[in-house]
């Protein structure tokens, strides 16, 4: 059994003063068990990280009802924030424009492998409007469901319109030409037996 002896000082690294071991915390893992702080900084220490009061420190003076947002620290009221169970307050710390747009960028991210800069490239040149129906402003991307590929960007009626069609041309086709009035019309050949134009 090795004896470790107690020295008679301790060197604190936050006050720069050398109590006595007696003076500094117990710590059952270091070796010569005490903590590397004495008694009245660790407490300081501890207090220093308590949530409340780091954030009163990193955000001072902010209007009664509103709390700062992380991403800039700006304060906003408590009714431009979604309600959030697991919080202290209720609320979550980004307000609502700050989530929708988070939101939206990891939506970007996690399907597509895309940024919004690059998302917003796919419409240079059209002014932004829709390639299918101009005038509408395309915000969905659009995408080839077998192979992943992403297409371009659609306004949401076309983008859905193309999943209800199953991204099949002969479907659309003959969408377009019922929507133009060539209406199905079968050609009798015999009883029972009709034709369906091609």
């Amino acid at each position: 059994m090795i004896l470790v002896e107690e020295a008679e000082t301790k060197h604190c690294p936050r006050c720069e003063r050398c109590p006595s071991p007696a003076a500094s915390g117990r710590h059952r893992v270091r070796a010569d068990g005490s903590q590397d702080y004495c008694r009245p900084c660790a407490r300081a220490y501890t207090e220093q990280g308590d949530g409340r009061k780091r954030r009163a420190l990193k955000y001072p003076r902010v209007p009664t009802g509103s709390q700062p947002r992380r991403s800039c620290g700006e304060a906003k009221s408590s009714g431009e924030r979604h309600r959030d169970a697991t919080a202290a307050d209720g609320l979550f710390t980004r307000c609502r424009k700050r989530r929708a747009v988070d939101g939206r960028s990891g939506h970007l991210g996690r399907t597509y492998g895309m940024t919004v800069e690059q998302s917003r490239s796919l419409l240079d040149g059209r002014f932004g409007n829709c390639p299918s129906c101009p005038g509408s402003a395309p915000e969905h991307v659009d995408h080839d469901h077998e192979t992943g590929r992403v297409r371009g960007v659609l306004c949401f009626s076309c983008n859905a319109a193309l999943g209800q069609f199953r991204d099949r041309p002969d479907v659309m086709r003959r969408a377009a030409a019922y929507v133009e009035g060539n209406v199905w019309k079968p050609k009798f050949v015999a009883p029972g037996v009709y034709l369906l134009p091609s």
